[in-house]
């Protein structure tokens, strides 16, 4: 019988995070990193995924460099490939890549790029991982997937409170992470059975530093829309991806959390 503490922690463990070297991304990796497990710090540029593993090795965290572009097939699977026989016991979707904008304003196109890299590209990653995640079951550690979603998977931006259609939360943002809720829970139901957890979060208002050092207005007028009256901190996402990574959710399946202070509560 495992106690709570034991629970919790990720020793030994192998957790690849798609989008390491972002914002949130990082505050991630250090999370997890600081529970035990060994971080596959995921990115395009090999000299931000670099400079990230040696930061964290300096903290005396297991970190190892995972470069490639999860939107191009051949690159992702010839990286399993390469990642052997090694078991997988958590996979971080976080990556995103996109533009600001609105309906009126929004190309074709962009609807077409988010769909690709929030659930195109998690499909993919989870296709290629099946054998690694089995693994991991099949030792005895469990596998848990968590794929980031936001807020805005459910609910509208309030348009006021942005300078002009050009700078608001695009609706193809919020498309493609509503799809990717919906996919969260057919994963879920497909590989439960398995031992394969599928879970998704939601962050609400996380402006980047740049953000909040250029823009402390509309930080303000953020936060005013936050029943906790705040915005949250990179450092606030590491509590809940490690609870869903970790054993301690281990009958958490197809479930969303939602990390947003009660903005979507109002």
């Amino acid at each position: 019988m495992f106690n709570l503490q034991q629970k919790f922690s990720l020793a030994n463990k192998n957790v690849l995070v798609t989008g390491a070297t972002g914002y949130l991304g990082r505050a991630m990796a250090y999370g997890l990193a600081e529970l035990g497990a060994r971080v596959l710090i995921n990115g395009r540029s090999r000299s931000r995924v670099e400079e990230l593993v040696a930061e964290l090795r300096t903290n005396r965290f297991s970190a190892e460099p995972a470069v490639f572009d999860i939107n191009d097939e051949s690159t992702v699977r010839d990286w399993f490939a390469k990642f052997g026989d090694a078991p997988l016991h958590g996979l971080v979707n976080n990556a995103y890549a996109g533009g600001a904008g609105s309906i009126e304003t929004a190309a074709d196109d962009d609807y077409r790029n988010s769909y690709e890299v929030s659930l195109v590209a998690t499909h993919r990653l989870l296709r290629e991982a099946l054998p690694h995640l089995r693994s991991a079951v099949n030792g005895g550690s469990g596998a848990s997937v968590v794929n980031i979603a936001s807020m805005y998977a459910m609910v509208s931006p309030d348009q006021r409170v942005y300078a002009d259609k050009n700078l608001a939360n695009p609706p193809f943002y919020g498309a493609a992470k509503a799809a990717l809720l919906q996919w969260t829970r057919y994963a879920a139901c497909e590989f439960g059975a398995e031992g394969i957890r599928i879970n998704a979060i939601s962050p609400g208002p996380f402006p980047s530093k740049t953000v909040q050092s250029t823009k402390s207005d509309f930080v303000t007028t953020l936060a005013g829309k936050v029943p906790l009256g705040r915005i949250g901190q990179a450092d606030e996402i590491q509590g809940p991806l490690s609870f869903l990574i970790s054993e301690a959710s281990s009958f958490v399946n197809g479930a969303n959390l939602v990390v947003d202070g009660g903005w979507t509560c109002w």
